[in-house]
């Protein structure tokens, strides 16, 4: 590879630029810190490549603006941090139900309400899977460096399009703001996952049809010839509203399914000096780059411990995690928040071993240092 495409770049940039080889073509969004950046560079590199950004009002229309590229064929993304992710869970929905893909980056900053702008937090981990309402599921993945952001953002435009749902981004502060050495691969070495298209006439589309036992519909673009309803309503698969019963049951059961079903496709981790551990420490994000670093520091001490680290937050790695639970004595969760993503490990894992916590949520990363004192006291 030429050393041109060496670069050392900032996390937010890495998102944006693995966006682009993606096939973004649309962002639409509204400036907050910590995900400025990310507005900024789309707004710099769309028009040089066809693509078109927007800033809009605030973060309702963002998500509807982005919802709405989507319909017409675009791939598309909007980033925002807590406040404005709050916002868009009424379009997140929307586009949950009515099967539209984007991606929705949140790099989150402290909260409650406007809380810590400038400052890291992980206390969006609930609100990613349950912040808008009703029954469904949801892809939220989160990476942990910089060259990770640039595949990850990828991978999150492939998932939406391949089953055709909004996928969610998560990130930090850190890792949205702190730069590495990052090798750009050229466009031909990337999978890229486009959505299916139908081959019927418009006259004969459906554009909820489940054909030949696939249980994500193909999409029509508008612009295209297609014209089809779209609701949040429960509809059949015409697109127009019902209130039939069995319909419902269909519809809302599939959307589940089409993520749950297919947790061997979706789901992604990384195991870290795990091979021989007897104690375990689950983190994410930039979580878990201070665990790697008190791993290598306890494993020096003669501590047989090592790392899982989700790199698919929902759906959850239940299988991995509980595999892990029944081959060691304990698993720390570590994480910016006071144990959100704790409960979901203790439900898998407490039955097999012992699950404790260690979380704060004051604006600073918890460092190496810490979680080595933490598992030493623990130990005593």
């Amino acid at each position: 590879m030429p050393k041109s495409n060496v670069k050392l770049m900032q996390g937010n940039e890495a998102c944006v630029e693995g966006a682009i080889v993606a096939g973004m073509e649309f962002f639409a969004g509204y400036p907050i810190t910590p995900s400025t950046e990310i507005a900024e560079l789309s707004a710099a590199k769309l028009p040089k490549i066809g693509g078109k950004f927007i800033q809009m009002e605030d973060e309702i229309a963002s998500i509807s603006a982005t919802i709405g590229a989507s319909l017409t064929g675009k791939k598309s993304m909007t980033a925002t941090s807590g406040p404005g992710f709050s916002l868009k869970q009424e379009g997140i929905g929307y586009a949950i139900m009515a099967e539209i893909p984007c991606v929705i980056v949140n790099v989150q900053r402290g909260g409650p309400s406007t809380g810590l702008p400038t400052a890291p937090a992980q206390g969006d981990i609930m609100q990613a899977r349950w912040g808008t309402h009703g029954e469904h599921s949801i892809i939220a993945l989160y990476p942990s460096t910089v060259k990770e952001i640039f595949y990850t953002t990828i991978k999150a435009f492939n998932l939406s399009e391949k089953y055709r749902t909004p996928v969610i981004l998560l990130m930090d502060e850190v890792i949205g703001h702190m730069r590495e050495k990052i090798e750009i691969p050229n466009k031909d070495e990337i999978e890229i996952y486009n959505r299916k298209e139908p081959t019927q006439a418009p006259s004969d589309y459906k554009p909820y049809e489940i054909k030949n036992g696939d249980i994500v519909p193909e999409m029509a673009s508008f612009g295209k010839g297609y014209r089809y309803h779209v609701t949040g309503l429960v509809h059949d698969e015409t697109g127009f509203p019902t209130s039939d019963h069995e319909v419902a049951e269909k519809l809302i059961t599939r959307l589940v399914n089409k993520i749950e079903a297919n947790k061997d496709d979706i789901v992604e981790y990384e195991e870290y000096r795990l091979e021989d551990a007897d104690e375990a420490i689950i983190a994410y994000g930039a979580t878990a780059r201070s665990a790697k670093s008190a791993i290598d520091t306890l494993r020096e001490e003669g501590r047989k411990i090592g790392l899982f680290r989700p790199i698919t937050i929902w759906p959850v790695a239940e299988k991995q995690i509980e595999e892990l639970a029944k081959r060691v004595r304990s698993i720390t969760v570590v994480e910016m928040n006071l144990g959100q993503y704790f409960e979901v490990i203790d439900r898998i894992a407490g039955k097999h071993t012992k699950v404790v916590k260690y979380g704060r949520v004051n604006g600073e990363l918890i460092n190496p240092k810490e979680i080595i004192a933490f598992i030493n006291n623990r130990r005593g």
